[in-house]
């Protein structure tokens, strides 16, 4: 898909930084199209290319279904502006302390996080609630089996000292159920990122509606799930994500351009 040029006033960034926001606030938008949003508290974050390690937040306050490229505040690793941010006078917070915290540890130790999604989806944190974590009794479980981290919940992510504790629960993974609180995924393009979000969310629903319906669950053998972890990465994998990308946006047009 063609992503339009920046405005006069965008052209302070580069092309490759512009394409990554356009990235980004696609993947606002289609978390708010599946409505796994939480109001103003969920993160989705990416690396601002270049060797500076910033990235880039969403603006406190913009929801996700309003999402533009241009909204977008760069920041460095310590949680500081980068760019001059009109409208906002040094007061209060420009972005979430705890997505930052969450998000820049993340970024911080793995150079392969270009995006990073944080959610706090109904079933997402029904399952991280639950002690056995995610069951392998769906295929879209499945893909996760052996390819799941967890960190367990010490509150409100304010404390930039957990940053230590998360990245070593996430170690080479690219899902996490954080305890009590909800779902965490990254990848080094949007729909990688945007795939591994989309598949774990569904596992974590299947798993919530199976387990209210009372009745007794067949698990797959270990060789099984084994199998079907190692068949979603086969060869190929990058080219389906991309097919499916290009689809995943098509939802998000009609409206207001994120793109913008």
């Amino acid at each position: 898909m063609n992503i339009a040029s920046p405005p006069a006033s965008l052209r302070p960034w580069s092309e490759e930084e512009w394409r990554v926001r356009c990235d980004l606030a696609a993947l606002y938008r289609l978390c708010a199209h599946h409505k796994w949003t939480d109001w103003i508290f969920t993160h989705i974050s990416a690396r601002v290319p270049g060797p500076e390690h910033h990235f880039l937040l969403n603006r406190y306050g913009v929801m996700h279904h309003e999402m533009r490229a241009s909204d977008l505040v760069k920041i460095d690793i310590h949680g500081n502006p980068v760019d001059e941010q009109p409208g906002w006078d040094g007061n209060g917070e420009l972005v979430n302390k705890a997505g930052f915290v969450i998000h820049s540890a993340v970024h911080a130790a793995r150079e392969d996080a270009h995006f990073v999604i944080h959610t706090h989806t109904r079933d997402g944190i029904a399952v991280s609630a639950q002690k056995q974590g995610l069951l392998p009794i769906s295929q879209h479980a499945l893909k996760y089996y052996g390819y799941l981290a967890y960190h367990d919940y010490e509150g409100i992510a304010l404390d930039e000292e957990e940053r230590v504790r998360l990245v070593a629960d996430l170690g080479h993974h690219n899902a996490m159920i954080l305890r009590n609180h909800g779902l965490l995924v990254c990848g080094q393009t949007a729909a990688r990122a945007y795939d591994e979000l989309y598949y774990l969310e569904r596992a974590c629903s299947a798993q919530v509606a199976a387990l209210a319906g009372g009745g007794e669950l067949v698990v797959p053998s270990k060789e099984v799930c084994e199998r079907t972890a190692a068949q979603y990465r086969r060869p190929g994998g990058d080219h389906i994500r991309a097919i499916a990308w290009q689809a995943a946006l098509r939802l998000i047009e009609g409206g207001p351009d994120w793109r913008s």
